[in-house]
């Protein structure tokens, strides 16, 4: 039920997104409105987002869960650490950096409450609370480390060619690439804190708990 309300939440959420976007809205992530771009350029620069990608991440993982509480596999552990670590970075950067640049009102305040708060520290207490675990090992670290740093690499190549960045702190035209890679090098290392924290959390509450799983072996 717990993985079945986070799924709900970001559903809605992106039902709400898509909408702001086909009728000119503005965007839950900036705040801004930028119809004028045309709605297939504004589409792509919404799943251009961190937030947006680490959604759909979390999306997939608790619908997985609902299937199957104690879900395992090679490829869904990374795909878990990533959503798990996305999420709760999108909640961070909003809470300490991005709230100050939006001033979210009407369906845009209700999509980014599911974006920024529900869906991060939902996800987060569910993994404390259900788990599963363990589930983080070292080839899961190394593997999860790709979708973030694929983002970092394409969000300033990109926005090298199109003159657009899915963030402020990011955009080099505005802060230049010095302050651009100073934030990106301090959110690099709030995750590598935090995939500390959360390998150690799930090896201590893996300790006396019966492992289950209805897959016999990791994929």
């Amino acid at each position: 039920m717990w993985h079945l309300l986070i799924a709900l939440n970001v559903v809605a959420a992106l039902v709400i997104q898509v909408w702001l976007i086909l009728t000119g809205g503005p965007d839950p992530n900036t705040g801004e409105t930028v119809a004028t771009v045309g709605v297939a350029t504004r589409m792509v620069q919404t799943l251009s987002f961190f937030t947006i990608q680490s959604n759909l991440l979390v999306l997939i993982v608790a619908v997985t869960l609902v299937i199957d509480p104690v879900r395992d596999g090679r490829f869904w552990r990374v795909l878990r650490l990533d959503a798990l670590l996305g999420i709760t970075i999108t909640g961070l950067v909003f809470d300490l950096i991005l709230i100050d640049y939006v001033d979210p009102t009407g369906w845009q305040l209700v999509a980014t409450i599911g974006f920024h708060y529900i869906a991060p520290w939902g996800t987060l207490l569910g993994w404390l609370l259900y788990g599963p675990r363990p589930r983080i090992d070292r080839s899961t670290i190394a593997w999860a480390s790709v979708w973030p740093i694929a983002w970092i690499a394409c969000t300033f190549i990109r926005g090298a060619l199109v003159d657009w960045y899915p963030y402020p702190f990011l955009d080099v035209d505005k802060v230049g690439y010095a302050e651009a890679l100073g934030a990106t090098v301090a959110v690099l290392a709030v995750a590598g804190v935090l995939v500390a924290i959360f390998t150690r959390l799930d090896r201590m509450r893996s300790i006396g708990e019966r492992p289950v799983s209805t897959t016999a072996a990791p994929q």
